[in-house]
C-alpha cells in the first residue's frame, strides 16, 4: 500500500462493520445502486462505491484484531452483502471477496501480515487462487514467482493480490499462495461477462518477482483453515464451509431487488384496467419465485450460523456446499422465471431487471457453486459420519 493510499484511508477511517441495517452498509448500498447503471456500462465500480465499501467495513471484517480487524462473523458479512447486492451485486461481489481474502492472508506468516496490515487493517486484497497457474521457484529467503492468472475479481482497487502457483522444484508440484503488491502486476482488461460485469475480474501478469517467505502460505493450509491453532472462529472454518455462502450473497440481494421491480410492474394496471397480477398465470409464478428467493436466503443464513457457531466437521461443510449450490439454483430459476414473465419493456437491456437477472445466473455458473462436486461431498460425508447429521 502506498503512502497515499494510506493518506486517504486516515483521512476517512471507517466505523466498526456494524452489520446489515447499520449506516454505513445503507450508505454503501444507496451508493452503489446510485452507481450501478453507470459501472455497468463501463464494467468498473465507481471511486465513491469503493469509498463506501471500504468505510462499511467489507476488507477489515476478518482481519485479525491485532491489526485493527473486527474477526467478524459470516453471518454479518453475508447479511450485508446481501444488502449491497440489492444496490449492485458487483459490488456486492467485490466487497465480499476483499472480506474473504482478508481471511485467507490471516493465515500468512506474522511478517506478512505485518506487510499488509501494520499501518491500517482497511486493505483491499484482491485473488486468483483456483485454478493455480503461472510457476514458483525457491531462492535463498523467498520464492521466484511469475505467471498470468485470470479472474482475479476487483483487482482495479486492490492494494494488494493473492496468487496461487505450484512450486516447479519440488515433487508433485505443490502449490503454495503469495501476496504481491498491486503496483507490481499488470492488468489484462479480460472481463466482458454478460453478469457482474463491473467486478473488474481481470487477468493479471508478473513478471519474475521474489516473494519472501513471509509473504507465501501453502494452499492446503489456507484452503483447511486453522483449527488446530486455537485461532478465531473466522479464521478456523475451512474454505468450503464458507465459500459458497459468501458467493451466494451478492445474487440473494440481486434477486430480492428482481423481485420487488417486478412486482411493481406487476401491480401496474394496463390501458385497459387490468392489472398483470390479476391473472392466474402471474398469480403462480410470483407465488413460486417469492418462495424460491425467500427460501434460499433462509438456508443460507442456517448455513452462516452453522459456520459461526456449529461443530466443523466433514458432514457441516458437506450440507453448506449442498445448500450453497441449492440455494443459487433456487434464485437463478426464479430470477429467470420473473424475467420471462414480464412485459417487453420489462426486459430491456438497459432495464435494471435485466442488470439483475444477468447478475443472478453469472453468480449461479461460478465453479464454486456447482452442484455436482458438492452433491459427491454430501454423498461421501454419509459415509464418513454414519448418518448425515450436520
Amino acid at each position: 500500500m502506498t503512502d497515499a493510499d494510506i493518506r486517504r484511508i486516515r483521512a476517512t477511517p471507517p466505523g466498526p462493520f456494524e452489520g446489515p441495517g447499520s449506516h454505513a452498509i445503507r450508505r454503501a448500498t444507496k451508493t452503489a445502486g446510485r452507481n450501478a447503471h453507470k459501472a455497468q456500462r463501463e464494467r468498473r465500480l465507481a471511486d465513491d462505491t469503493i469509498i463506501a465499501l471500504t468505510n462499511a467495513g467489507f476488507a477489515r471484517h476478518f482481519v485479525p484484531q491485532r491489526w485493527g480487524g473486527a474477526e467478524g462473523t459470516f453471518t454479518e458479512v453475508f447479511r450485508a452483502a446481501v444488502d449491497v447486492g440489492e444496490g449492485c451485486a458487483s459490488a456486492a461481489w467485490c466487497a465480499v471477496l476483499w472480506a474473504a481474502h482478508g481471511r485467507f492472508a490471516a493465515q500468512l506468516p506474522e511478517e506478512g501480515q505485518k506487510e499488509l496490515w501494520g499501518e491500517v487493517p482497511d486493505v483491499r486484497i484482491a485473488a486468483s487462487l483456483m485454478p493455480p497457474s503461472g510457476s514458483a521457484t525457491r531462492v535463498s529467503g523467498g520464492w521466484t514467482l511469475q505467471g498470468e492468472w485470470d479472474l482475479a475479481s476487483g483487482v482495479d482497487h486492490a492494494h494488494w493480490v493473492l496468487l496461487a502457483a505450484p512450486e516447479t522444484d519440488e515433487p508433485g508440484r505443490p502449490v503454495r499462495v503469495f501476496a504481491v503488491p498491486r503496483s507490481l502486476v499488470t492488468v489484462r482488461d479480460t472481463w466482458n461477462a454478460t453478469g457482474l460485469r463491473a467486478t473488474g475480474s481481470n487477468t493479471v501478469v508478473l513478471a519474475a518477482t521474489v516473494v519472501p517467505d513471509g509473504r507465501s502460505v501453502p494452499l492446503a493450509t489456507l484452503l483447511a483453515g486453522g483449527g488446530a491453532q486455537g485461532l478465531p472462529r473466522c479464521h478456523a472454518a475451512p474454505a468450503h464451509l464458507v465459500g459458497g455462502l459468501m458467493f451466494c450473497a451478492p445474487a440473494v440481494g440481486a434477486a430480492r431487488r428482481a423481485l420487488a421491480i417486478w412486482n411493481r410492474w406487476a401491480r401496474t394496471a394496463t390501458p385497459g384496467g387490468v392489472r398483470p397480477l390479476d391473472h392466474g398465470a402471474v398469480q403462480e409464478r410470483l407465488a413460486r419465485s417469492a418462495a424460491e428467493i425467500e427460501a434460499a436466503e433462509l438456508m443460507l443464513r442456517t448455513a452462516a450460523e452453522r459456520a459461526d457457531a456449529g461443530a466443523i466437521t466433514e458432514a457441516a461443510t458437506a450440507a453448506n456446499r449442498r445448500d450453497a449450490a441449492l440455494a443459487v439454483d433456487w434464485l437463478a430459476t426464479a430470477v429467470d422465471r420473473l424475467f420471462r414473465t414480464g412485459g417487453a419493456h420489462l426486459r430491456d437491456v438497459q432495464g435494471e431487471l435485466h442488470r439483475h437477472w444477468s447478475d443472478v445466473l453469472t453468480a449461479a455458473s461460478h465453479g464454486a457453486l456447482r452442484l455436482e462436486p458438492a452433491a459427491e461431498a454430501y454423498a461421501r460425508s454419509l459415509d464418513a459420519d454414519g448418518d448425515g447429521d450436520a
